[in-house]
């Protein structure tokens, strides 16, 4: 188990880097000049230190600048922010990305398992057909036309919520139900196929005929196989809501990573570019990690292969 964890970990490791060098490859062969970006007027001989001091004309000079700094936790400088630095920036935003991503992924999860079990145990019923329904729109529809329409209902008609805006816990649920609708929909799609295929075991079905209740079949036998595919995808769309959705931030104002990380690309500024990618692809390799050992509390034949 320890082996296998040093070897994950390890992995994880290569894998950031490698995604930090592709990330930096495509940032600097990128046209424009991050000095002299948006309304930023500088004379040329203030740029010329700048790019100097920050061996901005020496590309794998900066590659191991910004890698060395990471390595220290800390990210340089934002050129799309004068007044702040890449740390605080993330330091700032990440945490809000985190509580809207973590609520919508508990809220996908806390009704998308049942769901999904309901569906697959009244398989070929209305209450299945309805569930599909419901779980292909959630799907189908961008998440900046759910995003209106709930603030158009509850905010606009029903005056149940803020238009958008952060800082109270009134400004929570419709960024959450919003950013949560699509991963609720897949994990009901994925428990539904993965519950389908646990009943139609030999071993539940012995245990049916042996006397055993549908309940205790479904929640006692089925269940733990049935949820893998669904731990499976818990890694990357834990990863992928915890970063932050720009849509999302940008229909309801939520002052988050994804926004800075859409501005720092138009922006073409690289340091804020490659610190939030670092970000994503190491919680990514961090929630991968966690679900790989998950697997062997559901399925410990899986044990032996850690």
């Amino acid at each position: 188990m320890t082996r296998g964890l040093l070897g994950r970990f390890g992995a994880g490791i290569i894998t950031v880097f490698f995604v930090y060098a592709l990330t930096f490859l495509m940032v600097v062969s990128i046209p424009g000049n991050p000095l002299q970006g948006g309304e930023r007027k500088m004379s040329r001989e203030v740029e010329a230190a700048l790019r100097s001091r920050y061996h901005m004309d020496d590309n794998w000079r900066y590659f191991a600048d910004f890698l060395g700094g990471a390595l220290h936790a800390d990210l340089g400088p934002s050129f799309s922010y004068p007044d702040w630095n890449c740390n605080q920036i993330i330091l700032s935003a990440l945490p809000v990305s985190m509580l809207v991503g973590g609520l919508a992924i508990i809220v996908a999860l806390m009704l998308g398992v049942p769901l999904g079990v309901v569906s697959a145990a009244r398989q070929g019923e209305w209450t299945d057909a309805s569930f599909l329904s419901a779980t292909l729109t959630c799907i189908s529809i961008p998440t900046f036309v759910i995003g209106a329409f709930l603030l158009y209902i509850f905010a606009v008609r029903l005056h149940w919520a803020p238009i958008g805006g952060w800082g109270t816990l009134a400004h929570l649920p419709l960024p959450v139900l919003t950013l949560s609708l699509p991963f609720l929909a897949y994990i009901t799609r994925l428990m539904r196929a993965g519950m389908i295929e646990s009943l139609g075991s030999d071993y539940i079905r012995t245990a049916i005929a042996k006397g055993v209740s549908p309940r205790v079949a479904i929640w006692k036998h089925a269940f733990k196989p049935a949820f893998l595919p669904v731990l499976s995808y818990l890694g990357p769309a834990t990863a992928q809501a915890m970063t932050g959705s720009f849509v999302v931030e940008k229909v309801f104002g939520v002052p988050g990573l994804g926004q800075h990380f859409v501005n720092a690309a138009l922006n073409r500024d690289p340091g804020l570019v490659l610190s939030t990618v670092l970000v994503f692809s190491a919680l990514l390799v961090a929630f991968n990690i966690v679900i790989d050992f998950l697997y062997t509390w559901l399925d410990p034949r899986i044990i032996e292969a850690v």
